[in-house]
């Protein structure tokens, strides 16, 4: 049939099984604005109150559901607007399509209004871009860029659309997007490295396995749970693991790294045999490369060749997806008893467990293992970057995977409010919790307006200590407490603003008060809550790594 380019896009979009789609409009794209207009009963635009907040939705939507998220922008300042979104969800490995449009072809390079080269601003952080320049390409480019963005590993692509292409027209054919596929294929575990990690593990005597993201993307927990159980190893995880293992299950240990508990940095540092699955082996969780890990076998399985051996060197390694590779280890593993081994790690982890709530006062942890029991670790939760995000992801013990929103890789402040509306968007039975400093809050609060327009009962939990505390923590611990630009105790009321913006909101500043407020916002059916959380602003993240040192010096606040 004969459709307009912006018909065309519609029409893609439902082949790809899209329901909701984020953005902003603007010049460029009122094309395909119009057409939304047209389809609104089949597709759901969400009109965030910034197109940054647009890319985190779609990227919040992406990880909480599994599927692709979509947002769109204007040319110039629209699209580039984006641009942060996009590289946190390409540090994240999130499936994400981003849809552009620019200028009509014949101005194109002229510096016309608004015009920006998108394709050229993001190719460093897409899996793959476009600009379509011509209608008859642009159904397959769509398409195209969907597969790319969810084949493998996942990751954002960009499309962007010519604003004459919107209007021209030329013959559209419906396709299954089942049946496109692309021409390079997902690597296949081959037999003989399956053989050769099932050997080196029946032959461990202390085994940890260390998973992070790449489990939650395969939707291998249930398969990873088998492995662990049959092999009898502790597990570990990085922060964009988080739920993959249960957080209560008896061989669970806790996070790795800076922020790591001890008991995982002593199991991975002592253990004979790490197999990690689905991990990037960041910066932040190995610490000394040097001294990473120094007695053991070390066995990384991902489906992206080239994080082997990029950051840590290996013994063995597997290329493919985890899910299948777990189910291939299992099958040809014994059932084993590390009974001591897991002994010793339990009594580590009684002897040196993670900092306790402050009894007298209101602070972060008190808040998050309150979150966790009410919530039986079920909420879906995002975050900020920061102090808070840590505590959560030390204090929260996440039960179910996809169920942590965070942004790992990039660490983009201004990142969760947006992505718990596209969270909350795609799981609208789930509670959905943001949980945000407040130096993160003044950079995305705008979105609470987006949340009470879609009376999306999200929670918002201010961590209030009127600094930026992970930078005054780093100040005070390694720049002789010289708190350069770090105070924010400016008198901003932030309970006026969030109503002023159509959400409820109070001001906490007991234990008391916020086991009544929470009570009441889980209870909340369709308007934005912000709890407005005052803690002291030296409150720290115990415990923690210096900068180079070994992961196994992770140090408590009576060490410093």
């Amino acid at each position: 049939m004969l459709l307009k380019g912006s018909e065309i896009v519609m029409e893609c979009l439902l082949e790809q099984g899209v329901d909701t789609v984020f953005g902003y409009p603007g010049g460029t794209i009122l094309n395909i604005y119009d057409e939304l207009y047209k389809y609104s009963d089949k597709i759901n635009h969400i009109l965030t109150s910034h197109e940054q907040g647009a890319s985190h939705a779609a990227d919040g939507y992406a990880r909480s559901t599994g599927k692709v998220g979509v947002c769109m922008a204007t040319s110039g300042p629209g699209a580039t607007n984006l641009v942060t979104g996009i590289a946190t969800a390409y540090m994240d490995s999130v499936p994400i399509v981003a849809i552009t449009c620019n200028v009509t072809v014949p101005l194109l390079g002229k510096d016309t209004f608004q015009e920006i080269d998108i394709a050229g601003v993001t190719m460093p952080i897409t899996k793959h871009n476009f600009i379509v320049k011509d209608v008859k390409i642009l159904a397959d480019t769509i398409r195209k860029a969907f597969a790319i963005a969810k084949t493998g590993r996942p990751g954002p692509v960009l499309i962007d659309i010519t604003k004459d292409v919107t209007a021209a027209s030329c013959e559209y054919t419906k396709v299954d997007a089942d049946s496109y596929k692309l021409a390079k294929k997902v690597p296949v575990a081959d037999e003989k490295s399956i053989d050769k990690v099932a050997t080196m593990i029946s032959k461990s005597k202390k085994p940890m396995i260390f998973v992070g993201g790449g489990i939650n993307i395969s939707g291998a927990s249930e398969e990873l749970k088998e492995l662990a159980e049959k092999i009898d190893s502790p597990v570990c995880d990085s922060m964009m693991g988080k739920g993959a293992f249960s957080g209560r299950h008896e061989l669970y240990t806790g996070m790795l790294g800076m922020h790591g508990t001890k008991t995982s940095n002593y199991g991975v540092t002592n253990c004979d045999l790490l197999l990690a699955i689905g991990v990037r082996f960041s910066d932040r969780v190995t610490g000394n490369v040097k001294k990473f890990a120094p007695k053991a076998k070390i066995v990384h399985i991902d489906i992206d060749p080239a994080e082997i051996n990029k950051n840590i060197s290996t013994d063995a390694h597997i290329i493919g997806d985890a899910k299948d590779i777990i189910k291939r280890l299992v099958d040809k593993t014994d059932k084993m008893d590390h009974s001591e081994w897991v002994n010793e790690i339990r009594q580590h982890a009684k002897d040196n467990p993670i900092p306790s709530p402050n009894k007298d006062r209101l602070d972060c942890p008190y808040i998050l293992e309150t979150l966790s029991d009410k919530t039986n670790g079920e909420a879906i939760v995002c975050t900020e970057v920061g102090q808070h995000q840590l505590w959560t992801s030390l204090h929260y013990k996440f039960s179910k995977p996809r169920t942590l929103i965070s942004s790992g890789g990039l660490g983009t402040m201004g990142y969760g409010l947006g992505a718990a509306i596209g969270a909350k968007i795609g799981n609208k039975d789930k509670t959905v919790i943001n949980i945000a400093g407040d130096g993160c809050f003044r950079m995305n609060m705008i979105e609470l307006m987006t949340a009470a327009r879609n009376k999306l009962p999200i929670i918002e939990i201010v961590i209030d200590n009127r600094v930026l505390g992970n930078v005054r923590q780093w100040q005070t611990l390694f720049y002789g407490k010289r708190y350069s630009n770090t105070v924010l105790d400016d008198g901003t009321d932030f309970i006026k603003i969030a109503e002023g913006m159509g959400a409820k909101a109070k001001l906490i500043t007991t234990k008391e008060e916020f086991d009544k407020a929470i009570d009441e916002a889980l209870n909340e059916k369709d308007t934005p809550i912000v709890l407005d959380c005052m803690i002291d602003p030296d409150d720290k993240v115990w415990p923690m790594v210096a900068p180079g040192a070994p992961i196994n010096e992770n140090l408590n606040e009576n060490d410093y």
